[in-house]
C-alpha cells in the first residue's frame, strides 16, 4: 500500500512483566497495520522510567526526561495514534496518566499565549483510537456509567491538544472472554489495523 500511515501504537497497560490481552490485541493491530503498508511504531508505558509530576509549575517549567522527549517525537512523527489499555477502577491505569501528563506539556502539546492559556492545539492533524478492556459488559460502561473516562480521555486530554478525530473500541467481560471471543477480537484489531483507523 502506498502511502501508508505513520501509526504508534501506545501501550498502556502497566504490567509488562507477562503478556496480557492488550498486548496481544496491539499485536494484532500493528500486524494488519504493516501488512498493509503503515509504518508502526510502539511505545510501552510500563517500559518507559519517568516521574510523576508533582506541580503547576512543575508540568510548567521543569524539566523533560530524554525518554519523554522520545516518546513526543514518536507522536509528532505519527498521523494516527493507537492507545491500548485495561479499565482499573473506572479509569486509566495511574501509571498511563502519568505518562500523558509528562508528554502533554506546554511547549509540545500547545503552545502558551500570553492571557491564553491553551488556545493553541500543537498536534493537530492526528486521529487516534483508544482500545479499553474491562471486566464489566462494554454495554453496562458505555449506556450506565456513559462510558466517563473515556470520554473524559477523548475530551480532556486529546482534544484539548488537538487530536481528532477519536475512535474507540471497548471489549468487555474479558475475565470471562471464551477463545473464540478471543480470536474474534484479535480478528477485528487486525482489520483496523490494515485500514488505519
Amino acid at each position: 500500500m502506498l502511502g501508508g500511515k505513520r501509526i504508534l501504537l501506545i501501550q498502556g497497560h502497566p504490567d509488562a512483566s507477562a503478556s496480557h490481552l492488550c498486548h496481544a490485541l496491539a499485536d494484532a493491530y500493528a500486524g494488519g497495520a504493516e501488512a498493509a503498508g503503515h509504518e508502526v511504531r510502539r511505545l510501552d508505558v510500563a517500559r518507559v522510567d519517568f516521574p510523576l509530576l508533582r506541580s503547576q509549575v512543575e508540568w510548567e517549567r521543569g524539566a523533560i526526561s530524554p525518554v519523554i522527549k522520545d516518546a513526543q517525537l514518536s507522536i509528532s512523527r505519527s498521523q494516527h495514534i493507537v492507545l491500548f489499555f485495561p479499565l482499573w477502577l473506572g479509569d486509566m491505569p495511574a501509571l498511563l496518566k502519568g505518562f500523558l501528563e509528562q508528554v502533554a506539556r506546554p511547549g509540545f502539546a500547545f503552545h502558551k499565549e500570553a492571557n491564553i492559556p491553551f488556545a493553541n492545539k500543537a498536534l493537530t492533524g492526528r486521529s487516534a483510537r483508544v482500545i479499553v478492556t474491562m471486566g464489566m459488559p462494554a454495554m453496562v460502561y458505555r449506556w450506565y456509567f456513559r462510558a466517563h473516562s473515556v470520554k473524559s480521555l477523548e475530551r480532556n486530554i486529546l482534544g484539548f491538544i488537538g487530536i481528532a478525530p477519536v475512535h474507540e473500541t471497548l471489549i468487555g467481560q474479558v475475565g470471562n472472554m471464551t477463545d473464540a471471543d478471543a480470536r474474534k477480537w484479535l480478528k477485528k484489531m487486525q482489520a483496523l489495523g490494515r485500514a488505519g483507523a
